[in-house]
């Protein structure tokens, strides 16, 4: 397959993204790739770990190709989207509890989808052109891809904040959000990659992690918990609105561009992961029950056509005045008995 390059080398079993000019954006049949290797080098005793890196110096992996998705959905076709989820989820968990090392290399954007292959591994590296974001509600969705999990982890109320916003993060953010566990520079990232696959040993890993960067996050930690504490998204709104200060003012602005139904409902998604005892295979259940409504239910279909397809970034949610009924959050969370996403192959 063009899109991806699957391989062994030495120790390593090898998965390269190479649709450079699309960002190495996710597709459907790369998500099915992946997965299938990583079920075979499990059971490969000359495998001993898995590498994720990407072609060319802008991405790692910019989100999931969601023009297919547009496509079927405005014609009511909404399985294909349904389907496309429920196996991508499969294949993050697969990478969440994987029996081996998996590395990722994360340079430039790793955005969405891509955070669901590169950050879900034991060894997750960023340099100085990383930028990490879930950016989710911008069009409709929720973050997903077990994405709500690492949210749901990250220090203090840095999730609600980080999956609202889309805040992108540096390499120190993402170290300091749990969303990475290396920096490396990157000009050392070739000879590492030879390393690791000749020897199969993470340890040269170790070796070459330096101290991150700072983390503008770490500083803003005490006013992001103190305005995005509240039970609903309607309370964090009336926190910001009750301050003057630029950092209200910019997280009103962006809160207000996002679809307030998915606004809302990251925040129910969050408060409820980190109120429980949350597997990867609980979040990704969770996120399951809002994407498999989002075409029909959610504000998806009007996110993706007014910000991608039209461009004219004047989308029509839902709830406009900001007040999302809380009936509204719990329907497109209700579980979803048959059609429950399930880890089971079919």
């Amino acid at each position: 397959m063009s899109d991806i390059h699957i391989r062994i080398e030495g120790r390593a079993g090898r998965i390269t993204l190479t649709r450079e000019k699309a960002l190495n954006a996710l597709s459907y049949d790369m998500c099915l790739a992946i997965d299938a290797a990583l079920k075979d080098w499990a059971k490969d005793d000359t495998v001993a770990l898995v590498m994720f890196d990407a072609a060319g110096d802008k991405a790692f992996c910019a989100g999931g190709d969601i023009a297919e998705l547009y496509e079927t959905g405005t014609k009511g076709d909404f399985d294909y989207g349904r389907r496309f989820w429920r196996d991508e989820y499969r294949m993050n968990a697969r990478i969440f509890e994987y029996p081996k090392p998996v590395v990722s290399f994360l340079q430039g954007f790793t955005m969405g989808g891509g955070v669901g292959i590169g950050c879900h591994g034991t060894h997750r590296i960023v340099g100085n052109s990383s930028k990490l974001s879930m950016p989710e509600c911008g069009i409709g969705l929720v973050p997903d891809v077990g994405g709500s999990l690492l949210l749901s982890l990250a220090p203090g109320r840095l999730g609600e904040y980080l999956g609202t916003t889309g805040h992108r993060m540096t390499a120190g953010d993402a170290v300091y959000a749990g969303f990475a566990d290396y920096y490396i520079p990157e000009d050392r990232w070739p000879s590492l990659i030879s390393a690791l696959a000749e020897t199969g040993d993470i340890a040269v890993l170790e070796a070459a992690a330096q101290q991150a960067p700072e983390s503008a996050l770490k500083a803003m930690q005490d006013d992001i918990d103190a305005t995005f504490a509240g039970e609903t998204s309607a309370d964090i709104l009336t926190t910001l609105k009750t301050r003057d200060d630029a950092f209200a003012a910019e997280c009103l602005k962006v809160l207000l561009r996002g679809s307030p139904l998915s606004v809302a409902t990251t925040v129910e998604m969050i408060h409820r992961l980190r109120s429980s005892t949350t597997t990867m295979r609980s979040a990704l259940d969770l996120e399951y029950r809002f994407t498999y409504r989002a075409m029909e239910k959610g504000d998806l279909l009007e996110g993706v056509r007014a910000l991608i397809i039209d461009k004219d970034k004047s989308p029509k949610w839902q709830y406009t005045d900001g007040t999302v009924p809380a009936v509204a959050v719990s329907q497109m969370l209700q579980p979803l008995g048959p059609n429950a996403l399930s880890f089971e192959e079919d």
